[in-house]
């Protein structure tokens, strides 16, 4: 188990992160999310003990980051921002040197360092200079480094940043399958990569917490939660269904689309608009090739929550009872 407790970092004036308290279980993939100087990198150096908290505690399988650095850090697998490294060497150096630090030796030694390769696709260019690769190529190599000894834990800050959407597809599947018997936390601002990855997440905003749900629970806050969304053939049937779905006591705003012939029925709170918005279309023999229930916007709701008090979508947000 990873554990933070009342985890805060200065520098100089500013309070990058205040006072953070939560704790992840193995099973768990936590998603971190911020806007960008919310403080979740910082975060994340810190449980990894790459730099030091100005307050408070982190403790990672039972050991304690600052006074047992080396125990805490032999459970864990880092990829950091970026995904540093040496980059004048080539990718079976690094990998070579990394299995040195980790103090990996022989037979394990070999069987970790085919497993990365082989995972992570590395084979094609493991003789190559590192500061050579691609970008998606360097963040394989990031990646291959942080598990090259099958850590309990894992710490992934922006895992598919540079990733063509094949390489993400890959990523997010690896990092299902480690899930089960490991523990990850994975910061990033791809919302998409919460809904493909993450069973929890939290949301900072000027480092303090201000979400801590499942995905799920988290689309239930946004005004979307059991919107009904459809597209029409005909741009007068959009728009009289524009003028009779608006009037429906269930309907706190209709939002369409001309060009598209889209129209979403945005309930009002805890209504159900879609056997109404269904018996409208079924009354009038509207062709509706299109029809869902939304189960919410995280987008919009991670806006409400990381944006200040006093902005227009805020403000507009909060008036929609959101």
């Amino acid at each position: 188990m990873i554990t933070t407790k009342h985890l805060s970092k200065r520098y100089g004036d500013k309070l990058a992160v205040d006072d953070l308290t939560f704790s992840v279980a193995p099973g768990e993939v936590l998603g971190f999310l911020g806007a960008n100087g919310a403080g979740k990198s910082t975060t994340m150096r810190m449980i990894a003990g790459f730099i030091a908290p100005s307050g408070g505690q982190v403790t990672v399988c039972g050991h304690d980051i600052e006074r047992s650095p080396v125990a805490a850090k032999s459970c864990m697998g880092y990829l950091p921002e970026g995904a540093p490294s040496y980059g004048e060497m080539t990718v079976s150096e690094f990998l070579d040197f990394v299995a040195d630090v980790r103090g990996l030796t022989g037979d394990l030694r070999c069987r970790r360092r085919a497993v990365v390769v082989e995972r992570l696709g590395l084979g094609p260019v493991t003789q190559q200079v590192v500061e050579t690769l691609s970008k998606g190529f360097r963040r394989r190599v990031g990646l291959a480094q942080a598990l090259i000894h099958d850590p309990q834990v894992l710490i992934l800050d922006e895992p598919t940043d540079g990733l063509d959407p094949n390489q993400k597809h890959e990523v997010r599947r690896l990092i299902n399958e480690l899930s089960k018997d490991k523990l990850v936390i994975v910061s990033t601002h791809i919302l998409e990569e919460v809904h493909e990855v993450c069973t929890r997440a939290i949301i900072i905003a000027n480092g303090r917490i201000v979400a801590d749900e499942t995905p799920t629970a988290l689309e239930a806050r946004s005004r979307y939660h059991h919107a009904v969304s459809l597209r029409f053939e005909k741009p007068e049937e959009l728009e009289a269904a524009r003028r009779e779905i608006a009037a429906l006591a269930e309907v706190a705003a209709v939002e369409f689309d001309a060009r598209e012939l889209r129209l979403t029925a945005v309930p009002k709170r805890g209504a159900n608009t879609l056997s109404a918005v269904s018996a409208i279309i079924d009354r009038n023999n509207w062709e509706v090739p299109e029809l869902h229930l939304e189960s919410g916007r995280l987008d919009e709701v991670f806006r409400t929550l990381t944006q200040p008090p006093g902005s227009g979508v805020s403000d507009a947000l909060q008036e929609a009872g959101v």
